[in-house]
């Protein structure tokens, strides 16, 4: 199934980090998703904690205790 975005859809995208102008496809959206969250917990990591607390949140699920990373 092919997948359109406006010209006004594909600058809201952009605004928050996604860059949805050559989504043809199911597929390319999922890689530019993975793409923005993995460059998300690289350096936003803290965001990254906040925008799945509030998925959990509106989904009434709880997150798992966070986990200690050794440096």
């Amino acid at each position: 199934m092919q997948q359109r975005f406006t010209p006004n859809e594909v600058d809201e995208f952009r605004q928050v980090g996604f860059d949805l102008a050559d989504v043809k496809s199911q597929d390319d959206i999922v890689a530019e998703v993975t793409r923005w969250a993995h460059v998300l917990a690289y350096e936003r990591f803290d965001l990254l904690e906040q925008i799945a607390a509030e998925m959990a949140k509106a989904k009434g699920v709880k997150l798992p205790s966070k986990l200690s990373v050794a440096k």
